[in-house]
């Protein structure tokens, strides 16, 4: 059986769509198409059903990918590790929400660049959950991080690290709001602060009222801009209140610069994902840097 109409069946199977499939391999769309029509006949069995979106294997499909992809993967290591030269440099193209990605993960991966005989070259990409992903799927990253779980089985998402959420503002606010048990901090009480955010919809706020408060902000947004390390900033300088990642502000904190206007006994969490394509944790350069990151998230946490 043909190796390459293998490959084309795997990534299929794993991308959920002849489409992307295509994309992902560097073919036309009627080029996988040929070579699927091309296996299923060889097999004598349907290995999809085509549907409005996408495909769904068959019973023989997925039987057929279990016993075939791990050993698809195996030969790929040996292609890019077995016959590549080990002091090659290596390029881990990274892609991730902008504060957690610089603050994060590439000061941990940098001490991967060191000319120690297995250095890596890195690239890093800023961008929402859903670019990431799509990059991701389209070859263009090789790790992603993000806040969602991806869907399907061509992404492979690893739990990282979670990440706590406080409620923060500069101590004027804090006087001017009355707050002082931050065990009882009351939703009315911070009703006229105004809000800094990254975006008009108020998600870090919004999401926390609601877990915390059970109820939605009032207060309008004084500042929005799309990134958190803005909002701090702004926190900072007395443009309002703002919920903010403990990691992030927490130098602040212990500068007097902000304070903490809520201390709930279950503060709201958000877990990251450290994302790859399937089987791409078969390239060793990949594989050291998800290792490396999961090694790192344990201090985080």
């Amino acid at each position: 059986m043909d190796l390459a109409l293998l490959r084309t069946f795997v990534t299929v199977h794993r991308a959920g769509s002849f489409t992307r499939a295509a994309a992902l391999l560097g073919l036309s769309q009627p080029a996988v198409t040929s070579q699927i029509r091309t296996l299923e006949r060889q097999l004598g069995r349907p290995l999809f059903l085509r549907q409005a979106r996408g495909v769904t294997p068959t019973t023989i499909g997925d039987e057929l990918a279990h016993k075939t992809a791990p050993h698809l993967d195996a030969l790929l290591e040996i292609t890019e590790a077995g016959l590549t030269d080990d002091s090659a440099l290596r390029t881990l193209h990274l892609a991730g929400p902008p504060e957690f990605t610089a603050e994060r993960a590439l000061p941990a991966l940098t001490e991967l660049t060191g000319e120690d005989g297995r250095a890596l070259a890195l690239r890093a990409s800023f961008g929402n959950a859903e670019d990431a992903l799509d990059g991701l799927a389209a070859g263009h990253h090789d790790l992603a991080i993000g806040t969602a779980r991806p869907r399907g089985t061509l992404l492979t998402a690893t739990p990282l690290c979670d990440e706590v959420h406080v409620l923060v503002a500069a101590p004027d606010w804090a006087e001017r709001a009355g707050v002082e048990d931050l065990r009882d901090t009351d939703a009315s009480a911070l009703q006229h602060v105004p809000v800094v955010e990254v975006h008009e919809s108020l998600p870090f706020v919004a999401r926390y009222w609601a877990s915390v408060f059970d109820d939605r902000p009032s207060a309008p947004a004084a500042v929005v801009a799309p990134d958190l390390r803005a909002v701090l900033a702004c926190a900072v300088a007395g443009a309002g209140l703002a919920v903010l990642p403990r990691y992030l502000c927490a130098e602040a904190l212990e500068r007097g610069d902000i304070v903490t206007l809520h201390d709930p006994p279950v503060p709201p969490l958000r877990t990251y994902f450290l994302v790859v394509r399937t089987g791409t944790l078969a390239m060793p350069h990949i594989a050291r840097a998800h290792e490396w990151l999961l090694r790192a998230a344990a201090d985080w946490n």
